[in-house]
């Protein structure tokens, strides 16, 4: 029985983190309701080379500016976790109200269909210390821009924000300021 051959040699081309991202995110018409197009990254962080592309090309687009990563609930803790083994950093989780023991900060921010809240558990890392916020996506901008101000509200500084797909028709790099924003797809 002949079997094709197959090649030892490595690709010459490699993939970068936007082609592991768009060979593998799935969509979603009308979902969770009529008019909205959901971008699913499940299937994304399923592959373990799209997952390894993303944490690297983060790691390599932020190296040395944090010493900290802030992972958003719930995907951000992914990224968060991966980024911090990866570069040698401290991870921080953002939780959703009322998941936190001890002293905590908390910030409201306003939803399309009302209002949520962020907290953060306040002293893990030294005064000053540079953070680098992650989550799956950019929306609205208003999660993100609500763990921004908890983070420098914790006494740390806002290094960047690093996230896998923006949804870019929503505008929500604009409520993030000045912020350094680096996303791997943009749609």
């Amino acid at each position: 029985m002949n079997s094709p051959e197959t090649s030892t040699v490595p690709s010459i081309v490699a993939r970068t983190a936007a082609d592991e991202v768009n060979a593998h995110l799935a969509s979603y018409p009308d979902f969770p309701k009529d008019g909205i197009l959901f971008q699913d990254l499940n299937p994304v962080f399923a592959n373990a080379a799209a997952f390894r592309s993303i944490i690297d090309a983060l790691v390599s687009r932020f190296q040395g500016q944090f010493d900290a990563v802030a992972g958003i609930e719930a995907r951000g803790f992914l990224l968060a976790a991966a980024i911090g083994y990866a570069a040698d950093a401290a991870v921080l989780a953002v939780r959703k109200g009322g998941k936190l023991p001890g002293t905590v900060l908390t910030e409201e921010y306003d939803l399309e269909y009302g209002s949520a809240r962020l907290e953060l558990e306040v002293g893990q890392l030294p005064a000053g210390s540079r953070v680098l916020i992650v989550d799956d996506v950019l929306a609205t901008g208003g999660t993100i821009a609500a763990t921004a101000r908890l983070v420098e509200r914790a006494g740390y500084s806002l290094t960047g924000v690093g996230v896998v797909l923006e949804l870019a028709d929503l505008n929500g790099r604009s409520r993030l300021g000045a912020a350094d924003v680096h996303t791997i797809v943009s749609v």
